[in-house]
């Protein structure tokens, strides 16, 4: 097949006729009286009735090649496979288009899998409403804490559940990615780059990646390269019954779905922050990380997360140069300018910022955890602070749930020395890789606030103390009206903790019985952010 002047192939003609019968409402049966029609570099999606049809467009690029019939037929049944495994409800099957007696193009029926006279494939979707889209729902401010938290938890379920694969990944893998990004720039110097920078940011990527390529090595071989998503970005989540739903993974190229589970999250993180989104970003990466466990992968966050970048950045510049004659230069003109910024986030990512260590203590209802999420995302680097939580500590030593309510037992005195001390081996993890962490506990004892200022010296990073208070009446009605919360505290356990000697309180004291604005208003006077 041809390839225009960036590499890129150019779609063939013989998918006109089929494109022409999906676009007729006739097409779909009777009841459906018009036809929406999504296109991407790669696709075209037609919404009609309570379904919705994805042709696969007849087409070869650098990284993959849907130019035969056969290549669509099997992509089409892999689509299906990979997606069903996180959106089984919305991915319906495959249908061949086949030509009817007369001559004309129908829909064939959905599992006529190996029709041979099929004319073309289509993967069949339930139609789901498009403002649920998660990109739109961020536009008009619909994105919540709460969806965001059931997001990174949904993200880390996902990833549990995934097939290893241990000849993929590593080091070299990335190394591989980083070139293509490089290769892939090269094609638009001048028009949107500079040769020197791309070799600027190639070189500063790399730097970033020596440091931490046997980290990347050993994650492979512990199991953390896994059939992930691989376009992972908000375009790709809808809201579906309810619930965070992640579609359209990448089944057409090992090399993009067999990655690092936190590069996979790392595209989301990405595309949250490039919309000014930090604060959710944020709540992501920490609920994904505390249902995860796995800040050992903090130290690659940076590479990760500016590779992401660069790819939106040359992919944007690529979308530019394809943009038909007939539309409006103002659109190319835009692309490349969203180009020209993602590059910048690119290199911005990989700028370290000197870690700090913030503990919030206090009693149960004082608001430790809310002010650690207001906190997060001013601290340190993309995407913010790490909050590593005594509450979700102690639930995956156990092995369950967040969620999951623990009985008394789980409390007892040998269980919450064991949780502290994996709360600390935790926070000395995300310090020693340069990322900024907030302790959020109760650190009721002298000697557990003792024992974390300890760690900020012994680590050489600054540290800030803060004890919440507030009256036994607003902390149990607190408790009384939480939902969707990871705590198990009840107002006796308050009533029990009342009672305890704190010892000496050299951390700063906070009346947090007021509103929460007010009470974060004051932490970030005290610690200055």
């Amino acid at each position: 097949m041809p390839e225009d002047e960036t590499g890129y192939g150019m779609m063939g003609e013989e998918q006109g006729e089929v494109l022409d019968m999906l676009s007729r409402p006739e097409s779909h049966g009777r009841g459906v009286k018009d036809v929406e029609r999504v296109d991407t570099h790669i696709s075209s999606v037609f919404l009609a009735g309570d379904r919705a049809y994805k042709l696969k467009r007849a087409l070869k690029l650098p990284f993959l090649d849907f130019s035969t019939l056969e290549a669509r037929h099997f992509f089409c049944n892999g689509e299906l496979a990979v997606n069903r495994v996180a959106a089984p409800s919305l991915y319906l099957g495959v249908a061949p288009v086949l030509r009817r007696s007369d001559g004309a193009l129908a829909i064939g029926d959905v599992g006529d899998v190996g029709n041979p006279d099929a004319v073309d494939w289509l993967v069949v979707m339930r139609r789901f409403d498009q403002e649920t889209l998660f990109d739109r729902m961020a536009r008009r401010g619909e994105l919540t804490p709460d969806l965001m938290r059931d997001l990174g938890g949904a993200i880390a379920r996902f990833h549990r559940a995934a097939e290893v694969r241990r000849d993929r990944g590593g080091s070299e893998a990335f190394a591989a990615i980083i070139e293509g990004n490089r290769k892939a720039f090269q094609a638009f110097v001048p028009s949107v780059f500079t040769a020197s920078e791309v070799e600027a940011l190639t070189e500063a990527t790399l730097a970033r990646l020596r440091p931490v390529a046997a980290l990347l090595d050993e994650r492979r071989e512990a199991g953390k390269t896994r059939r992930c998503h691989g376009d992972l970005h908000l375009r790709n989540i809808c809201l579906l019954d309810g619930a965070p739903t992640l579609f359209d993974a990448i089944e057409f190229s090992d090399a993009f779905a067999f990655i690092d589970v936190v590069y996979d999250v790392s595209f989301l993180l990405m595309d949250l922050d490039s919309r000014d989104l930090r604060p959710l970003a944020n709540i992501v990466f920490n609920a994904y990380l505390s249902s995860s466990g796995d800040s050992w992968a903090l130290p690659a966050l940076p590479v990760f997360l500016s590779v992401r970048a660069a790819i939106r950045s040359h992919v944007a510049a690529a979308m530019a140069a394809a943009q038909p004659a007939d539309i409006p230069a103002s659109v190319a003109r835009r692309l490349r300018e969203e180009a020209r910024e993602d590059y910048l986030r690119a290199l911005e990512f990989l700028v370290p910022s000197p870690p700090r260590l913030l503990a919030v203590g206090g009693l149960s209802g004082s608001g430790k955890s809310r002010l650690g999420r207001g906190l997060a995302p001013l601290l340190g680097v993309a995407p913010g602070a790490l909050q590593v939580r005594s509450d979700a500590v102690r639930k995956r030593l156990l092995g369950v749930d967040l969620y999951q309510r623990l009985e008394p037992a789980a409390y007892a005195r040998d269980m919450s020395r064991r949780t502290y001390a994996a709360m600390f081996d935790e926070l000395e993890r995300a310090l020693s890789a340069g990322h900024s962490v907030i302790a959020d506990a109760v650190f009721a004892a002298p000697e557990e606030r003792a024992a974390v200022e300890a760690m900020a010296r012994r680590l050489g990073v600054p540290f800030d103390g803060l004890w919440l208070e507030a009256t036994y009446e607003v902390a149990s009605e607190r408790i009384a009206s939480r939902t969707h919360n990871i705590s198990d505290a009840t107002e006796d356990v308050l009533k029990k903790q009342m009672g305890y000697d704190l010892g000496e309180m050299s951390w700063t004291r906070i009346d947090s019985s007021g509103p929460r604005e007010a009470t974060l208003e004051q932490a970030r006077r005290l610690i200055g952010v």
